[in-house]
């Protein structure tokens, strides 16, 4: 099967969130097992070198409305050998900025222009093409406006991924996302539980009756992880790499993590945040239930940056107990990982979360993620009470300081039992979340898309 996966971003080329490391890890999957697979995405600032060093390069003219405009595009090899397309307007794109721009409307918009006019003039034709989010989702109503007059473009389906249904774009007025849902032959999103919840006036973002309407053809699919950079014994970053056979090592990572964040040394637990700071990801939880967090005797490490009442607010906690709080208002991947192999537990108590990539980072590494039991999280953590002898963490279910201080007042008892405790982390290490079982069932998802537009799939 030949697959198109258009995407804002992708690993390693630019990254702000995890769909660049969807973007680079499925279509590796996909690949390695057999199918021709292709990634386009703008060249942005972080893009420029690889852009410039590519030995495969071409212009080509991109219709606008009462315009022609010549846009550069530059093959290079991203993870797997993929091949990746990185589409160039200087005008639109090469800036630090992936999101947030005042002309983001128009800048991804003139993306998905420049991905229909390859589909209309290079060689190569793809069976599916998989978009992702609102910066493409252009294409399912494109790619089907203009099929009438370039038969070419009959015979591709279309496949819309929903990351997340709060983002929407930046004008209000034009929601592409709702014309995509509309228009793709198959709409999936990130987990089978949010799946569900988009159903429901709680989680649908007022688009419940549309996506209602789509329900038949929606499939929920739960994110892989890329085995080969989350692999605790293999990884650079921790300075004492482990693996199941030498788990009792990573205690000697705790260590390591205090000295480097000036946290004084404890019998407690380390529990940690990594994280976009947004009223999404619960962080006022955990500033509400800091003092019974302390209280315990653990100690707090949050990575991220975003909402700045809410890194205010951690600024101060931090300030008040600067041994036992440590907050980091920045992404740093290489510190991301070090906090994995080296803290005891991952806070995750999101008011809604699709799914999450942070709680399977932390299970890969013998973190224990506490969650509210929600979207992807509901379908990757094993409650330690429900199923003592599956658990991977723990859960909880109203949204409120009162019911995540249970879960973790829970984690900490459990923490003291060091039996018990290094029997979650080997469940929680054993879990197999790599992209294998995912990449499947988008292969199923691919072969409905092309079966709803009249095509017998390739077996």
């Amino acid at each position: 099967m030949k697959i198109l996966f258009a995407a804002s971003e992708v690993q390693p080329f630019s990254k702000v969130g995890g769909l660049a490391d969807v973007a680079a890890a499925l279509p590796a999957r996909l690949r390695e097992i057999g199918h021709d697979v292709r990634v386009v995405s703008p060249c942005h600032a972080s893009s420029l070198a690889a852009f410039s060093a590519s030995n495969n390069k071409r212009t080509l003219a991109v219709q606008l409305p009462g315009r022609t405009v010549d846009v550069e595009i530059a093959t290079v090899i991203g993870d797997g050998g993929v091949p990746v397309d990185l589409v160039l307007d200087h005008d639109f794109f090469g800036r630090p900025a992936v999101y947030g721009e005042p002309d983001d409307l128009a800048r991804y918009q003139f993306f998905c222009r420049a991905i229909l006019q390859m589909l209309l003039t290079e060689k190569w034709t793809p069976d599916v093409l998989h978009l992702n989010d609102w910066h493409t989702a252009p294409l399912a109503f494109g790619l089907r406006n203009i099929a009438w007059k370039f038969p070419i473009l009959r015979g591709i389906a279309s496949v819309m991924t929903i990351h997340n249904l709060r983002y929407r774009g930046p004008d209000d007025l034009n929601d592409y996302l709702s014309q995509a849902i509309y228009y793709s032959d198959v709409i999936t999103t990130v987990s089978p539980t949010y799946a569900r919840e988009i159903l429901t006036p709680a989680y649908g973002e007022g688009l419940e009756s549309l996506l209602e309407l789509r329900k038949d053809s929606l499939w929920g699919i739960v994110n892989g992880l890329n085995y080969a950079t989350f692999n605790p014994r293999t990884d650079p970053e921790p300075p004492f790499p482990f693996d199941l056979s030498t788990l009792e090592i990573r205690s000697q990572n705790r260590v390591a993590l205090r000295a480097e964040l000036g946290l004084y040394d404890t019998q407690g637990p380390i529990a940690a945040v990594i994280s976009r700071l947004t009223e999404q990801k619960g962080i006022d939880l955990v500033l509400q239930a800091l003092p019974e967090l302390l209280a315990s005797g653990a100690q707090l490490v949050v990575l991220g940056q975003g909402d700045p009442s809410l890194e205010a607010g951690l600024q101060v906690a931090a300030a008040d107990h600067p041994d036992r709080v440590h907050f980091a208002a920045r992404f740093d991947e290489p510190l991301a990982h070090r906090i994995y192999a080296g803290a005891d537990i991952l806070l995750m108590p999101s008011r809604y979360e699709p799914c999450g990539l942070g709680q399977l980072m932390a299970m890969r590494y013998g973190c224990i993620p506490i969650g509210r039991r929600t979207g992807g999280l509901a379908d990757t953590i094993i409650d330690a009470d429900e199923h003592p002898d599956a658990a991977t963490g723990f859960l909880f279910d109203e949204f409120s300081s009162f019911a995540f201080t249970g879960a973790f007042e829970r984690a900490v008892r459990t923490f003291r039992n060091h039996k018990a405790w290094e029997r979650l982390q080997r469940n929680a290490m054993s879990r197999d979340f790599s992209w294998e079982a995912s990449a499947n069932h988008y292969l199923e998802a691919y072969a409905a898309a092309l079966r709803a537009r009249g095509i017998l799939p390739l077996e």
